[in-house]
């Protein structure tokens, strides 16, 4: 699944944000490109899942 990010300014937002998809349950892997904007993440997590914990960590995101 491929989300779209919104709000990262920086690499280290980018960290953040794998950090916080690879702890939802059901993820297997999570990678984040922060010049594209984009994470890409394998595993059984759900959408809504993934996107309330890229929110809870302060960005944007939705479903590509």
């Amino acid at each position: 699944m491929t989300l779209a990010i919104r709000g990262m300014t920086c690499a280290g937002c980018a960290r953040t944000v794998e950090r916080v998809l690879r702890q939802v349950p059901g993820v297997e892997n999570a990678a984040v490109d922060f010049d594209l904007g984009l994470a890409v993440v394998n595993g059984a997590a759900t959408p809504p899942a993934l996107i309330a914990a890229v929110e809870a960590a302060g960005f944007g995101a939705s479903e590509v």
